[in-house]
């Protein structure tokens, strides 16, 4: 017993009668199919049937009409009963079928309605979009030209004042401008005048003093003429700063500073003309007078002219322009 149980695992009880069960399942299964095969059979059999023929009109039954009076005719001898049957029953057939073609035919009619009427409210609403986006569209752009047209209004103003502040200090920096050249030339009209007025005052205070040593000198060599002031004159020095007279060379020094300014095209016999300057220590033309006419008015401009383009006046030996002197000038010929 032990060695059985060992070889063989164990395993659960068979059940009784299994095998009876098979056999009845397979007996069933026989006899239905059985039964099925001879009644499939039985219905597929044609039943034998009569042929005839109409010869009466089909009546229209989709649209009602008036009978007409009825026309006698002579009884016609009663059909077989089959006969009667298969007619009757091809009539009611034919009937039902006008009837669910006209059934049919209407509810295709009240579908295809339907359809329209969908479409027609499909396209209305449509419309009402369109219209409704096309009147916002408009509302929009309508606000937008409104926008840039405040906008370049407001630029345009911007602009406006913009240009009337620059014009407005543009017109405050021309007066300022013109007040100072006012100013400026008020204050060089009156500097120019001290300058003047001064000069004059010293060319009368040198004069004088010029004067009185030309007298002394007279008074000392017998009422005779000083050679030295005498060719002071001619050659165009004169006294330089503080009384004392100009170098010997200064005279030249003149004469090559004014003579490129001279400008002159006319007749050159027998002109010469004397101009009287003043100037500054440092050379600075105070002022140009024409002591002497040479009896050509054109010719005295030309060379008083000359004497104020050379202005700065060169300075001495001792490193001061003399602060009077006398130029004597002659056209080259």
């Amino acid at each position: 017993m032990t060695r059985k149980n060992e070889t063989y695992p164990l395993q659960p009880p068979r059940e009784r009668g299994t095998g009876r069960a098979i056999a009845l399942a397979v007996v069933m299964h026989v006899l239905l199919g059985f039964f099925l095969y001879h009644g499939i059979h039985w219905q597929n059999s044609t039943p034998a049937g009569e042929e005839a023929e109409l010869w009466t009109e089909v009546p229209d039954l989709s649209t009602p009409k008036r009978a007409p009076p009825p026309v006698p005719v002579q009884p016609a001898p009663p059909p077989p009963q089959t006969e009667d049957a298969d007619i009757a029953l091809q009539q009611q057939k034919r009937k039902q079928q006008q009837e669910a073609a006209r059934a049919a035919q209407l509810a295709e009619q009240q579908r295809v309605k339907q359809q329209q009427e969908a479409e027609a409210k499909r396209q209305q609403q449509l419309a009402a979009q369109q219209a409704a986006q096309l009147a916002a569209q408009q509302k929009q752009a309508k606000l937008k030209q409104q926008q840039q047209e405040q906008q370049q209004a407001a630029e345009k103003l911007k602009q406006q004042q913009q240009q009337d502040a620059l014009k407005k200090q543009q017109e405050e920096e021309q007066q300022q401008k013109q007040a100072k050249l006012d100013a400026q030339k008020k204050a060089d009209a009156d500097k120019a005048a001290r300058a003047k007025a001064q000069a004059d005052a010293q060319a009368k205070k040198m004069d004088a003093e010029r004067r009185a040593r030309i007298a002394q000198m007279q008074g000392a060599v017998g009422g005779g003429e000083s050679s030295s002031g005498n060719g002071l004159a001619k050659s165009g020095t004169g006294s330089g700063s503080g009384g004392n007279a100009a170098s010997a060379g200064y005279a030249e020094k003149v004469q090559r500073r004014v003579r490129p300014n001279i400008v002159w095209a006319g007749d050159t016999s027998g002109l010469e003309t004397v101009v009287s300057v003043h100037c500054a220590p440092s050379g600075t033309l105070l002022s140009a007078t024409i002591t002497r006419s040479s009896g050509n008015s054109s010719w005295d401009d030309a060379a008083l002219r000359a004497v104020q383009r050379s202005d700065p006046m060169p300075q001495d030996t001792d490193g001061k322009t003399p602060s009077s002197f006398k130029i004597t000038l002659r056209p080259a010929g």
